[in-house]
């Protein structure tokens, strides 16, 4: 595990890469266990994710025919507010619910590589075969290689794991453990363009993906479904979309006690439910707002989001 000092390493446009340089070069041991400053977790979440990352002879199953090696453990991220500002709440609420349920159900059928570098677990011996192309390898391939290689994405977490599953045939797995992610002063403005950056990001690096994302949400989906209902079998526009948003908010809730392991948010029903309407009403209009533009602020500082996903500084 890491512990970075800024100013280590690269001078490339991703700090957190241009950190981690310096003490991926200098671990002692092959496995790597990466996780942000504030992020927490379980006693026993390094075992258990070295256990599935390296399972022990004891353990082992003879793996399918053509079943690829897990080169990576991630672990959903679990949100709490530390401050009690509403973009804050906002956040908490998102990834508790709409993000940690979308993460779980693309990572279930596991048709491509979807992980947030929150707290990702890997092997040096294999991040060092990377390029960041996100194709497949040949004998001919010029560098750089290794973890290098990264330091012109902003989303690098993805990045290197969709890295390992395409350029190396690799794949991923999920701890049984989450990781528990301190939101801090976090304003309604600052959610609102931590959105903006990310889908902006996510749009260069999965175009379809992210075009498809609208019909995902509580609010598309329920008034799409409802018009249907009432033109096809006459059930009433607001009886439906009761029905719809109760049972929305019910799975809501659900994921979220599954995750946290408690039967209520931590902030208590009404805190929450307030962040979950503001959460699913902002949740178009960012989307629209961010699916026109490439340009991003991150850290006080402007990017433009290229096609490959490489990010270029923009001089104010």
């Amino acid at each position: 595990m890491f512990n970075v000092t800024p100013g280590d390493g690269l001078d490339g446009v991703n700090p957190k890469i241009n950190n981690l340089v310096r003490p991926y070069q200098q671990a002692k041991y092959d496995i790597l266990w990466v996780m942000d400053s504030n992020i927490q977790v379980a006693h026993g979440a390094m075992a258990r994710g070295v256990d599935a990352l390296d399972p022990p002879e004891s353990a082992f199953i003879p793996s399918a025919p053509g079943q690829r090696r897990i080169a990576l453990i991630h672990h959903v991220p679990l949100a709490f507010a530390t401050e009690n500002l509403l973009g804050a709440r906002i956040e908490e609420a998102f990834l508790n619910t709409n993000h940690a349920k979308m993460y779980l159900a693309i990572n279930t059928v596991a048709i491509d590589s979807c992980v947030v570098g929150k707290s990702n677990m890997y092997r040096r011996s294999d991040v060092d075969r990377l390029t960041g192309t996100l194709r497949p390898q040949s004998a001919a391939q010029e560098g750089p290689y290794g973890l290098a290689a990264f330091s012109k994405f902003l989303a690098e977490d993805n990045m290197i794991a969709g890295a390992l599953w395409h350029e190396l045939g690799l794949r991923h797995d999920l701890s049984c453990d989450v990781s528990r992610n301190a939101i801090g002063d976090m304003d309604f403005r600052g959610y609102v363009w931590r959105r903006v950056r990310w889908i902006r990001v996510r749009k260069q690096m999965v175009l379809a993906a992210t075009l498809i994302e609208p019909f995902t949400e509580s609010i598309v989906v329920g008034v799409s479904a409802a018009w249907a209902a009432d033109s096809l079998l006459g059930i009433p526009l607001w009886l439906f979309l009761i029905i719809h948003f109760s049972l929305w908010l019910i799975v809501d809730l659900d994921i979220y006690s599954k995750l946290s392991g408690d039967s209520r948010p931590s902030s208590g029903y009404w805190p929450f439910l307030r962040a979950w309407v503001y959460r699913e009403a902002l949740a178009l209009p960012i989307w629209l707002l961010a699916i026109f533009g490439n340009e991003v602020d991150w850290r006080g500082k402007k990017y433009r989001i290229m096609r490959s996903g490489e990010a270029i500084r923009v001089q104010r």
